[in-house]
């Protein structure tokens, strides 16, 4: 099972292949960064640093588990449409994600969500309601790939 997790650094030291993900500094909005070897596991890195903005979900099991398939597009769609997916299941189902995994299918996306309650989280920051286009990027770099993008909280 992929899972990753903050490095704390800006790329600076960062080996070929790792992955990770935090949020940076960024006024009134959620700005988040992630990184990995290849795209789906930085989009699926992606979807924990903007949970991770807005819940705890450490030590919290699934309680159900969902598919979701994305049609082919740019990498930049993919990763505002994945984003605005989990919005849009955390607004009107109230599932919040407590694990990720993607797959790549067709120049698409297969993504698995493992998902809980928003009531079984601890709620700590604002909660995400719409991804900007504004500084949108992802892409492959020389230690993989690599996304930056804000969220209005």
């Amino acid at each position: 099972m992929f899972m990753g997790g903050d490095r704390g650094d800006d790329g600076q030291g960062r080996q070929a292949g790792e992955c990770g993900h935090r949020a940076v500094p960024h006024p009134e909005n959620i700005r988040i960064e992630a990184w990995a070897a290849c795209r789906e596991h930085c989009l699926a890195e992606a979807v924990l640093a903007m949970v991770e903005c807005f819940a705890d979900v450490s030590g919290v099991r699934p309680t159900a588990v969902d598919r979701v398939r994305l049609a082919e597009a740019s990498d930049d769609d993919l990763l505002a449409s994945l984003l605005d997916e989990i919005i849009f299941r955390l607004e009107v189902y109230g599932q919040v994600p407590v694990d990720v995994e993607a797959d790549e299918a067709d120049g698409g996306l297969d993504v698995r969500l493992a998902v809980t309650g928003l009531a079984d989280v601890e709620v700590t920051g604002a909660v995400p309601r719409a991804v900007a286009w504004d500084e949108l990027r992802i892409g492959p770099g020389p230690y993989g790939w690599s996304c930056a993008v804000t969220v209005d909280a």
